[in-house]
């Protein structure tokens, strides 16, 4: 009698401390919830800020007022004060003029395009880390990293910006100083505050757009640990079936936003060629430093290059599920095969390794004949099944290869074929503006 009652107390122990445990991973899971609810509100905090989450009509008010004084109107009544019409600085007025049209319209279409998807989908199912799109137990810590490294980007490429931007306003300030020292002081502090501001709205579109990808990229590259697990084919179409599904969402939300983006920037740089190359004046630094490095060199096409490399990043993993999918299939399919084969394969062996090579002229004896009666065959019904699985996974492989997939502007689909090809556009524009300015004729 003394062992059941040293078993029950055995069990009653073990059942006093499982809730224990239980309750101790749950504790985990919540802490970990409010570690990626922090994050969204610190992101959803900052986009609030800069009038990204125009959510009530107050808000949106209040946005698209603090843009246009501070983006707008500070910086073209500092324009107006500091430079004269009849005065010899007239051609730097219009450089100047030029970059803050330049920089209003990025910033403005950034503020638009952003403000509307937030304001239609909400931050979450904006970036699809919702309950429902996420899977968030699963992918708590890689959402954590991937959102704090939205302000680790933006910093990195805001800060040398500022620098830079700092440096050439101070040169410029020393350059055409007409006013006292603190009325000069204070003008530097306004520029660069509506420079920030301009320059932050307009990254942080683009810097948000490479945390969408990276969010996704997450799920496409567990796709081929998800392969590995034993799971019915069907439930792998339907996965990649909605990671698709994410990628024409990603699509449609930014593909105007791209657009835009591309054609300002674009303009842009054409504008500053052709007036820089065409220019008989003097062009350094202090004059048309802003314009000749700032503009075309660094800011803008910043985020065009953060844009089409998050969107070129996220087909080309899109497009490698197809290669990751065929070598699953060849795999499996090997591997079934010897499996099937196992006791028809051990007999050839046997048989074979008495065998030399060579051709042998063997002649096959009534006991050799009646040997291959007890070489066991697979049943009609093995077959039948392995035969099943195998058009399944070669069913899941040509839809792979036939449903590629990728960020796509109007069914374009941005991969390495339409980078080159934006690229050789550009070049034939500088070598056109180039053709029309810098041009040497012999008589």
């Amino acid at each position: 009698m003394a062992l059941p009652h040293k078993q029950t107390e055995a069990s009653s122990a073990e059942s006093a401390h499982t809730p224990l445990r239980v309750d101790s991973h749950q504790h985990e899971e919540v802490l970990d919830d409010t570690q990626l609810d922090h994050s969204l509100l610190r992101l959803e905090t900052f986009l609030r800020i800069f009038g990204f989450c125009q959510f009530s009509f107050i808000s949106f008010t209040l946005s698209w007022v603090s843009f246009l004084l501070l983006g707008v109107a500070l910086p073209l009544a500092l324009i107006e004060r500091s430079y004269c019409s009849d005065c010899e600085k007239y051609e730097i007025k219009s450089f100047e003029i030029e970059i803050l049209v330049s920089e209003s319209l990025v910033a403005a279409s950034s503020l638009l395009c952003i403000s509307h998807n937030l304001r239609k989908y909400g931050v979450k199912k904006f970036l699809f880390v919702d309950r429902y799109h996420g899977n968030m137990a699963q992918f708590r810590e890689e959402y954590l990293q991937k959102i704090n490294g939205f302000f680790r980007l933006l910093a990195v490429w805001l800060l040398p910006c500022f620098l830079l931007k700092t440096a050439r306003e101070v040169i410029h300030m020393v350059y055409v100083h007409n006013d006292s020292w603190w009325q000069s002081i204070a003008t530097l502090f306004a520029l660069l505050v509506s420079w920030t501001y301009s320059a932050i709205i307009y990254l942080s579109g683009t810097v948000l757009f490479n945390l969408v990808c990276n969010l996704q990229i997450i799920h496409f590259e567990n796709y081929g640990k998800l392969l590995e697990s034993d799971l019915d084919v069907s439930l792998y179409i339907e996965e990649h079936i909605r990671l698709k599904h994410h990628l024409s969402k990603i699509s449609h939300r930014f593909r105007i936003f791209l657009l835009l983006e591309f054609l300002f920037v674009t303009a842009s740089q054409f504008l500053a060629l052709l007036e820089t190359t065409g220019n008989k004046g003097i062009i350094n630094f202090s004059n048309g430093g802003d314009f000749a490095v700032r503009v075309c060199s660094i800011v803008e096409l910043v985020g065009i290059i953060i844009f089409l490399q998050s969107a070129a990043k996220i087909s080309h993993r899109a497009q490698s599920l197809a290669s990751v999918t065929s070598r699953w299939h060849a795999l499996l399919t090997c591997n079934s095969d010897n499996a099937s084969q196992t006791g028809i394969s051990n007999n050839v062996r046997s048989m074979e390794a008495a065998i030399p090579a060579g051709p042998l002229h063997i002649n096959y004896s009534e006991s050799d004949m009646e040997s291959i009666d007890y070489v066991p065959v697979p049943t009609n019904s093995q077959l039948a099944s392995n035969m099943s699985l195998y058009h399944k996974r070669q069913a899941l492989v040509m839809y792979m290869q036939s449903n590629l997939g990728g960020v796509t502007i109007f069914g374009w689909t941005i991969d390495r074929a339409l980078l080159n090809t934006v690229f050789f556009i550009e070049l034939s524009l500088v070598l056109f503006v180039l053709g029309k300015t810098i041009t040497f004729t012999t008589k």
